[in-house]
């Protein structure tokens, strides 16, 4: 996640500039690395003591290249969070001041469909993050686990996403790496919440991974993100364009037979909705992804729009028929997850 800058009015949509992607990972010096006596966050940001003194640390949740997530249970009060471990050896000192700015970010953002920062604690060796923890998981794996989905559970999705999106831009805030493994949610059934995570961190640290995000598996990245343009907060609606489209089909809107094809696809926004998979979605959500998965980025709803669109504001009239997406809807989810869990690109 990361701000943007706003213009003055009549200006147009405000943008950030980026240097075209580069694939080349920086070779790992020691001498770059943030110091064990280093403090990479402000005095003001972190919570005193040693995050144990305050939680009881339970059972591994996740793992990852950099970090660690645990629950916790605050002493005083019981209440469950979940605690990032983030080890300070993969902090290149370039990017102290860019994660100094992420957490201060963090720590701001109040809003029921967006994870929350609690508090932060440091040590010589690791940063501790204590997050809001959110039991359901990833939403597509959810989804599977479920073996059935329908149009209305698919819109009371998007109306979350939308609404956490429109917060955060309202915010100057662009999110710009919205996928599934950043939505999480709560609850069961149609109406679980769903919480948007990943404040961009995985931008900060190490470098191979990152790439291997935005440039490995670009389902979810708009053209001008792949063409090393500049961008805006409109790069966010392009994402939750795709994702809409694969909560009601089950896979992506973009494939090919080879990567360069799949970037030739994104770059023109060649995609449609096949049949039988879309045979019974209404009219009304197509025209809503329509109106996200656009090539140029002037041309794209805002997040705004898309709450008052008649798809997600409108009444169960606007949508499909109520029963389960088409039979292999699961079947096309559990794979299209299969693939992007062992890093391969959406190409059937």
């Amino acid at each position: 996640m990361g701000c943007f800058h706003s213009k003055e009015a009549g200006s147009g949509r405000p943008k950030t500039t980026t240097q075209p992607q580069q694939v080349t990972p920086e070779p790992t010096v020691t001498t770059a690395e943030v110091r064990a006596d280093e403090k990479i966050s402000m005095d003001q940001d972190i919570s005193q003591g040693n995050v144990e003194d305050f939680y009881v640390v339970g059972k591994e949740l996740g793992r990852g290249a950099f970090s660690v997530v645990r629950e916790g249970t605050r002493k005083t009060t019981n209440d469950k969070v979940a605690l990032k471990y983030i080890e300070k050896k993969f902090v290149k000192k370039k990017h102290i001041e860019q994660l100094r700015r992420e957490i201060d970010i963090m720590k701001k953002v109040k809003h029921e469909n967006v994870l929350s920062l609690k508090e932060i604690f440091e040590s010589d060796s690791h940063l501790t993050l204590v997050m809001e923890l959110v039991t359901g998981g990833e939403l597509f794996y959810k989804i599977v686990e479920r073996g059935s989905f329908t149009e209305k559970g698919a819109r009371n999705v998007v109306r979350q996403v939308c609404a956490g999106v429109d917060y955060l831009h309202s915010q100057g805030i662009a999110h710009r790496d919205l996928k599934p493994e950043n939505l999480l949610c709560n609850g069961e059934g149609e109406d679980m919440t769903i919480k948007i995570a990943d404040f961009g961190l995985s931008k900060i640290f190490g470098t191979g991974e990152a790439l291997e995000t935005s440039c490995g598996t670009p389902d979810y990245v708009a053209p001008e993100v792949l063409t090393g343009g500049s961008y805006d907060n409109a790069v966010d609606m392009w994402s939750i364009g795709v994702i809409t489209y694969i909560l009601l089909c089950g896979f992506p809107p973009f494939y090919a037979s080879s990567q360069n094809l799949l970037f030739e696809k994104i770059l023109t926004a060649d995609y449609d909705f096949p049949e039988p998979e879309w045979t019974h979605v209404s009219e009304h959500a197509k025209a809503f992804i329509r109106n996200l998965i656009v090539k140029d980025p002037d041309q794209r709803h805002t997040a705004k729009q898309c709450l008052e669109d008649l798809w997600l504001s409108g009444s169960d009239q606007s949508i499909g028929s109520a029963a389960d997406l088409h039979s292999h809807f699961a079947e096309k989810m559990k794979k299209y997850n299969d693939q992007r869990r062992g890093g391969q690109s959406s190409n059937n």
